[in-house]
């Protein structure tokens, strides 16, 4: 069983849409649809925007599905002046960037009393996304690194230069290390799949209600070449 979660719908119904044998169930305030997709059964999920929700969604589905692995698909801005609007961000790990217990001798961004600043990803899974971005999106740059969350849409150039010198991200995102967190926290494999909206910055107002869809698209297709080979 393979999860998929997506923050909001957009970025999940197409998937959704091509599940064979698919059963529908709302738990939690939840519509999860499992079904099977190129003959692997799939569990797919819109938890809805944050960390808040994208964690219980989490665990509501590890509890309901079981599943192998969790893919969490979506977009992201880029903190990288080198990562460009239509790339591919693979997580090699996730971080919190809005996590502060630094009064109490915490790391930035490390979770109290967990001894964990960062939630790596499974290197299978960033290896199976890499090749398969090169046969999906010919003309995407997939590119391995970390992703920041924190619950706030970074649209100005102080915000991403911090967040960038703090904690040497390669996007940054709203969802993606509260699932890490679960995730890990229930030994089950993940990957976040970020495709690049926005540059974070001042134009990301401008730049994101106009790229995200097309950015959507890459995300998807990337996701469906990887459950052909997981």
């Amino acid at each position: 069983m393979i999860g998929i979660i997506g923050a909001m719908e957009e970025e999940v119904k197409l998937l959704r849409k091509e599940l064979s044998e698919r059963k529908d169930e709302e738990r939690g305030g939840l519509l999860f649809s499992c079904g099977r997709l190129f003959g692997k059964e799939l569990a797919v999920v819109r938890s809805g925007i944050g960390k808040v929700n994208a964690g219980a969604c989490t665990q509501l589905l590890l509890e309901r599905c079981h599943p192998d692995c969790i893919i969490n698909t979506g977009i992201a801005g880029s903190l990288d002046n080198e990562i460009n609007i239509g790339d591919i961000v693979l997580s090699e790990d996730a971080v919190q960037y809005d996590v502060d217990a630094t009064h109490f001798g915490y790391r930035l961004g490390e979770i109290p009393r967990s001894g964990r600043l960062s939630f790596p990803a499974s290197r299978r899974l960033l290896e199976i996304a890499m090749e398969e971005n090169r046969r999906a999106n010919p003309e995407i740059r997939g590119i391995a690194g970390r992703v920041c969350s924190g619950d706030r849409f970074v649209s100005d150039p102080e915000t991403k230069r911090w967040i960038r010198e703090q904690f040497q991200g390669k996007c940054c995102e709203m969802e993606g290390a509260a699932i890490a967190q679960i995730a890990w926290q229930n030994s089950c494999p993940f990957l976040i799949v970020r495709a690049i909206s926005d540059k974070a910055d001042q134009s990301a107002i401008l730049d994101y209600p106009a790229f995200e869809k097309e950015a959507i698209m890459h995300s998807v297709r990337l996701v469906r070449a990887m459950v052909q080979r997981i």
